[in-house]
C-alpha cells in the first residue's frame, strides 16, 4: 500500500515545481486524509462542429464527455481518496456542470500504475475507457496534463480504443495568486476532425477530512485491467 499520493509518485522530483497551492490540491491520498472540493465557474464552455455532437451524446451516457455549451456555468470538482475493491488508492475526478436544468457530469476514477509510474484515468460510470495520462509542471508552477493511449474494457473485450475515433486532451492548471483561485482549461481534438471539446474556468478549494469517497462519486464498477 503507498504511503504517497498518487501524483506526487508519478511526478517524482517535478512534484515540489508545483505551486504550493498545487501540491496540496493534487497531493489528495489516503496518507494525507483529505479531499479537495472546488467550486467555481466555467466562462466558456464549447464543443465542435454540429457533426460532433452524436460523439459526446453517446460519451454522455456514461459520463465520458459531456455535450452541453454555455458561459459562466456553475460546476463543482470533487478530488475524493479511497481504498478501491481491487486494494488499489484510488483519486475521484468527478465534475459537475449546470449548463442547463439538468446537471451534467463527467466522472473520472484515478490510479498509479506501479510499473511504469503512470496514472491511469478510468472514465465513465463503469471505467470502460482506462487513459494513460502524461503529466509535467510549466515554469510558472502548473500542471500539464496530456492523454495517451486509450483502452476499451467490457467484460471478456479488451482492445486498444483508435485514437481516429477518439481524441486526445490537453489540460492546463494553475494557481493564480493575484485572485486567489485555480484556472483551468481543456482541449480535446481529434488529429483527424479538430476540435472536439474544451472548457476554461476559474475555482477555489475546501480540503475537508477524508479517507473514503462518498458512494455517489464511486464507479458502478471496478476494472481490474489497467
Amino acid at each position: 500500500m503507498s504511503e504517497t499520493a498518487i501524483f506526487r509518485t508519478a511526478l517524482g522530483d517535478e512534484f515540489d515545481r508545483l505551486h504550493p497551492m498545487m501540491q496540496r490540491r493534487f497531493g489528495v491520498s489516503l496518507a494525507g486524509g483529505y479531499a479537495c472540493v472546488g467550486r467555481g465557474t466555467m466562462t466558456h464552455i464549447r464543443r465542435g462542429p454540429w457533426w460532433t455532437v452524436p460523439f459526446l451524446l453517446i460519451g454522455r451516457l456514461r459520463h465520458i464527455l459531456v455535450a452541453d455549451t454555455g458561459t459562466n456555468v456553475p460546476f463543482v470538482v470533487e478530488n475524493y481518496p479511497y481504498r478501491d475493491p481491487l486494494g488499489r488508492e484510488t483519486v475521484t475526478f468527478v465534475r459537475e456542470y449546470r449548463a442547463r436544468t439538468k446537471p451534467a457530469r463527467f466522472d473520472a476514477t484515478m490510479v498509479l500504475d506501479p510499473d511504469r509510474r503512470t496514472i491511469v484515468d478510468y472514465l465513465g460510470t463503469h471505467q470502460h475507457l482506462a487513459v494513460d495520462l502524461h503529466l509535467e509542471v510549466d515554469e510558472n508552477g502548473g500542471l500539464v496534463l496530456r492523454s495517451d493511449e486509450q483502452r476499451f474494457y467490457e467484460g471478456p473485450v479488451a482492445f486498444r480504443f483508435p485514437m481516429l475515433f477518439s481524441g486526445r486532451a490537453e489540460l492546463h492548471e494553475r494557481y493564480d495568486e493575484a485572485v486567489g483561485a485555480f484556472h483551468i482549461t481543456l482541449e480535446v481534438r481529434n488529429r483527424l476532425f479538430g476540435f472536439l471539446f474544451g472548457y476554461e474556468g476559474w475555482f477555489t478549494c475546501d480540503f475537508p477530512p477524508a479517507t473514503d469517497a462518498p458512494d455517489r462519486l464511486k464507479p458502478v464498477r471496478h476494472e481490474s485491467r489497467l
